[in-house]
């Protein structure tokens, strides 16, 4: 059977959660949305490889799948396939079992799968089979996130004018209950992330599995088998060393423990809430947040204790503890590397380098609100301080030989080189650069101006220079024309309409007139 297509990204995912995080092939499976064969098969993979996590330094995606997947052997041919749905249909009958059936394809098959091969790939067929299970919470193992449809309106002081409706979001830990709800401006990715951050310090620590809803801000292409997780929620999760189990869509059983806390704040926060007007996010949060001190707080109607005594009893010792630094809100994209090496922040509207060698190339970038990196085949290859003004930042370890010399050139310094031709070729490079956003984007057309010496003579070059000025045509191309065109020893129309004299006549009158 030919190997299912799974990106170098989820690859890694699944090193970190079973290598790093010593999750178990279930959850790590459960998490990426994997068939359970496949991560074993990769995580044997990576151990007869003798990967381990951390991932070596600079180890990029080509390196690790060539170590993943060897050129195999060549295939047998393929053998008889039993008939799974006869076979699951027999297994509900009295003491039939999967020996039984074993034996008897075997009888009609000699040459057939063994009973360990024909045992997985029965298990492979019965996981596409509907089933319902009652699902049981470690402690500390699972936090459940998720959206109410209603939402709550914010006023305008002033006019009384609903300004937005703020989304409530909502987390319930699996063996608690332990309810955690926030009032965002949006289900934004910023918001969202931002909400689990505030959730994970409100607990004090760190599940190891949050379980979210197919929105747009959490999941980006949603997918009962492999979805893609939101890069930004991913980095998120990544730098809490929690994993990310998307809910398939259309299954609220996925998420039933989500699905109860969301009903338990549109009962006890957003209709207690209904007959009273907010106008901001920080009043209503503060009036959210003692409603949920409130449920946390009440009693169970069939057992001892409440969601906080509980929480405070199983989850709060199993969660793994918060990391020094809060995270920091990044974006991702993708973009290619243009002609001049450079990469442009439109919001910014700033340029950063990359290493030359990249030209053309597609690379990842990360945005945060401090640093601007860029990863090429999951390898960081530049990293900037973000400028957040118009403007170039230049690693000169990037640029090649000849633009490393060329970086030496200052607008002075030009200026001057300019003016061993003549004060009219100097005049006329200071104004090709100040012509330019920055004067860096003039510094070429400025030596190409100087050098056209070398082929038309500095005097015809200062002629030409002076009659570039005149037209105010600062450019290389202009000046270059001039001289092709012979251009430079023509007299200008303005020096032409200077040596007009009006005529003498009565109806002239003079300067002396006027005063």
């Amino acid at each position: 059977m030919p190997r299912p297509h799974i990106s170098m990204r989820n690859i890694r995912e699944l090193l970190r959660l079973c290598l790093g995080e010593r999750l178990s092939l279930r959850k790590a499976a459960a998490s990426l949305q994997m068939p359970l064969t496949t991560v074993r098969d990769h995580l044997q993979r990576a151990r007869a490889a003798g990967i381990t996590w951390p991932l070596p330094e600079g180890l990029d995606d080509d390196d690790l799948e060539a170590m993943l997947f060897p050129k195999a052997p060549a295939v047998s041919e393929a053998r008889a396939m039993p008939d799974w749905r006869k076979i699951h249909v027999e297994l509900r009958r009295p003491h039939v079992t999967l020996m039984l059936l074993w034996f008897e394809y075997r009888q009609t098959h000699p040459d057939g799968y063994a009973y360990s091969h024909f045992c997985e790939l029965y298990r492979r067929f019965r996981r596409g089979v509907d089933l319902v299970m009652r699902q049981e919470h470690k402690a500390g193992e699972k936090l459940f996130v998720d959206f109410p449809g209603a939402g709550i309106p914010i006023y305008d002081e002033r006019t009384g004018e609903v300004l937005f409706s703020a989304e409530l979001f909502v987390a319930a830990l699996g063996a608690s209950s332990y309810l955690y709800a926030e009032a965002l401006r949006s289900q934004e990715l910023l918001y969202w992330v931002t909400a689990h951050v505030h959730n994970f310090e409100a607990l004090g620590g760190v599940p190891e599995i949050c379980v979210c809803d197919n929105l747009r801000a959490g999941v980006t292409r949603p997918h009962r088998y492999e979805p893609d997780v939101n890069a930004t929620y991913q980095d998120m999760a990544a730098h809490y060393n929690v994993a990310i189990i998307p809910a398939r869509s259309y299954k609220p059983r996925d998420k039933a423990k989500a699905e109860g806390a969301v009903l338990l704040a549109e009962r006890f926060i957003i209709a207690a809430l209904r007959n009273q007007r907010f106008t901001s996010l920080a009043e209503l949060n503060a009036e959210i947040a003692r409603l949920v001190t409130w449920i946390n707080e009440r009693p169970f109607k069939k057992i001892n204790g409440s969601r906080k005594s509980l929480f405070e009893a199983l989850d709060r010792p199993a969660l793994r503890p918060l990391p020094a630094t809060r995270y920091e809100f990044a974006t991702f994209r993708r973009a290619k590397v243009g002609l001049d090496y450079h990469l442009e922040i439109r919001a910014d509207r700033h340029y950063y380098s990359v290493p030359y060698g990249l030209v053309g190339e597609k690379v990842d970038l990360r945005l945060s609100a401090s640093t601007v990196e860029v990863f090429f085949r999951n390898r960081r290859v530049a990293s900037h301080v973000r400028v957040h003004r118009p403007g170039f930042t230049t690693d000169p370890a990037h640029m090649p030989d000849a633009h490393r010399r060329h970086g030496s050139w200052t607008p002075a310094r030009i200026v001057s080189f300019a003016d061993k031709t003549g004060p009219a070729t100097a005049k006329l490079v200071a104004e090709v650069m100040a012509a330019r956003r920055h004067p860096e984007q003039g510094f070429r057309s400025c030596l190409g101006i100087v050098r056209l010496a070398d082929r038309y003579g500095s005097d015809r070059l200062e002629a030409a220079a002076s009659r570039a000025l005149a037209l105010c045509s600062y450019s290389y191309r202009s000046v270059e024309s001039i001289l092709k065109n012979n251009l430079d020893n023509v007299p200008l129309p303005v020096e032409e309409a200077e040596q007009l004299t009006l005529p003498v006549h009565d109806n002239v009158r003079g300067a002396d007139y006027y005063q």
